[in-house]
């Protein structure tokens, strides 16, 4: 056949209309297709949506629609940690705490930091209303797959609800929850103040002492020993990396002081990282990246610090003591209960004890002592350096049956006589974990020969029965109705009569007991150190052997009887050993 035929024949079809209409039926026929498919398809995503809206609503059903007020309070609830100071403000310690923190405004943080933080952790931060989608979808996805990388969906908006509203669970049910609180926490907030309040809040792991911290501001002092506005670049990216897993990333070991090599690569590889994403966001150039790369961090971190509590741990324990009992005053009346409620209900009483201790660790006090840093140094040299103690004794424990090694101890007290400051204390010879009695204001024991001005002889001239110049006599050493018998120091003298100037100044036991029995009728016990801070003193009251020490008292408590005596000195101070 000829092409000229052929071209007849489909000529004389294409006349005919059969070409048109079985094109028009397969058009037809595959656009009904494709329309039933996109129709499918629009009903399947409008009841997977639905589908989806459905549960995300019976996930978070029961979280309660909070106000900005309480969103505030929640998320500026930082556990700031409280600090101590000596006299004129100078820096002590911080209270001891699982945690510490000290919090910062961002006015006061590194703008290499922030650009270290965003880069990092959430590069469209602000841009964003409190939750990428995108990241999220990607996130479940990598989840249900077990991905081998998980990139994570949070934002900062994120985890600041997380860490400060909701638990660490893993679940889709506080996922939903986060999300929900996120949105409505970015419609109070400001970009900065949640950017300000991640911050103060992020964990960094542990800084020299070995301690844990959180917060920037803390992390930059603990590992650089610089505030956050002072890092340099490096120590920047450091800090931005450190969060994502601080036990792993921390250059400390639990005990304080650096890892070794091969325990400090994973941060040095994390900070590196953190540079990346810098210098690929545009927050550095190609040169600042790599000179911060070449940069040797590890000669910054700051070497291994001794807690405050290893030098100065009586002090410490003695403004813990002393703060709490403050502190718990203030609360039991802020509840509108007075001391006398607790000491009537024990379940009450034990309750506050648990809220003035959490108080004291995580409410930031600032607790200002009395003690002169240079006296108190001096003090405890003084001690050290002292040649003449007497020899350790060795012991056994009665509930044990081990042996240990006990020193004769010192206690003393210096107080200002105007105001009755405590200007300085000698709790002992060393403070340490097997030894913390503090014998300054902990330690109970005779306070001997010094109750003899406090109880006998001030409290005779007062009532106008002797005079420094009155005669007393020892002749008689046998006093009171259960016939007592006193002596001397060294029992076998006899001084005679002499004054009551004397008898004082040589300290004579029979004297003194002679002198106390021309007054004890007037109970100068009840009348005289009754009015004096004496805690374990009142049983004693009616004892005639309280006249000369036969009791028991902190160098403390004696201390400041003798201030009470009026002494026109500046200071008045007392030893125990």
């Amino acid at each position: 056949m000829s092409k000229k035929s052929n071209h007849h024949d489909i000529k004389s079809i294409w006349k005919s209309g059969k070409i048109q209409r079985v094109s028009r039926i397969t058009y037809d026929v595959i656009w009904n297709i494709i329309l039933f498919f996109l129709v499918i398809g629009f009903i399947g995503i409008f009841f997977a949506g639905g589908l989806g809206a459905g549960y995300f609503a019976s996930l978070v059903k029961d979280e309660p629609i909070r106000s900005a007020t309480s969103m505030e309070k929640d998320i500026y609830n930082y556990e700031e940690t409280s600090k101590y100071y000596f006299d004129n403000d100078v820096y002590l310690g911080d209270v001891r705490s699982d945690l510490h923190r000290e919090e910062t405004s961002l006015d006061k943080i590194s703008d290499l930091i922030l650009h270290a933080v965003i880069a990092t952790e959430d590069e469209n931060f602000y841009e964003h209303k409190g939750v990428v989608p995108k990241a999220i979808t990607r996130a479940i996805l990598q989840e249900a797959v077990n991905a081998d990388v998980k990139t994570g969906g949070s934002t900062l908006t994120q985890q600041l609800i997380k860490n400060q509203v909701l638990t660490n669970e893993v679940s889709f049910d506080r996922k939903a929850k986060e999300i929900l609180l996120a949105l409505r926490l970015e419609n109070f907030f400001e970009k900065d103040q949640i950017l300000e309040a991640y911050l103060n809040i992020i964990p960094y792991g542990r800084e020299a002492s070995g301690r844990n911290i959180a917060g920037v501001q803390t992390a930059a002092k603990g590992i650089f020993g610089v505030n956050a506005d002072e890092v340099n670049l490096p120590q920047a990216a450091y800090l931005a990396g450190l969060p994502q897993s601080p036990s792993a990333y921390t250059p400390y070991v639990n005990a304080g002081g650096l890892k070794d090599e091969d325990g400090l690569q994973p941060g040095l590889n994390r900070m590196k990282t953190v540079l990346k994403r810098m210098y690929d966001a545009d927050f550095i150039s190609q040169e600042e990246y790599e000179d911060a790369l070449a940069y040797d961090i590890v000669d910054d971190f700051v070497e291994k610090t001794s807690s405050p509590s290893e030098k100065y741990g009586y002090i410490i324990d003695e403004l813990e003591k002393r703060s709490k009992k403050i502190i718990k005053e203030m609360l039991v009346k802020e509840d509108g209960y007075t001391m006398d409620d607790l000491k009537e209900d024990e379940e009450l009483d034990d309750q506050y004890d648990i809220l003035t201790d959490r108080s004291l660790r995580m409410d930031g006090y600032h607790i200002h002592s009395t003690i002169d840093k240079k006296i108190y140094d001096a003090m405890q040299k003084v001690v050290k350096d002292y040649p003449h103690f007497g020899p350790d004794r060795t012991v056994i424990d009665k509930e044990t049956g081990e042996e240990r090694v006990e020193q004769v101890q010192v206690g003393g007290t210096l107080i200002e006589n105007g105001t009755g400051k405590i200007i300085s204390f000698v709790g002992g010879r060393g403070y340490s974990e097997e030894n913390q009695v503090n014998h300054a204001t902990n330690a109970y024991r005779s306070n001997g020969s010094t109750m003899k001005p406090l109880l006998v002889y001030a409290p005779a001239f007062e009532l106008g029965v002797l005079q420094p110049g009155s005669p007393l006599s020892d002749h008689v050493n046998v006093f009171g109705p259960a016939n007592w018998k006193v002596h001397h120091y060294s029992s076998s003298r006899r001084y005679g009569i002499v004054s009551a100037r004397e008898a004082l100044a040589k300290s004579h036991n029979i004297h003194a007991v002679a002198a106390y029995m021309k007054i004890v009728n007037q109970q100068p016990a009840h009348e005289f150190l009754g009015k004096m801070t004496f805690n374990r003193v009142a049983k004693d009251f009616d004892n005639l052997s309280l006249s000369i020490g036969a009791t028991e008292l902190t160098v403390e408590e004696n201390t400041n009887a003798f201030a009470a005596l009026g002494n026109n000195g500046t200071y008045v101070d007392s030893y125990m050993i």
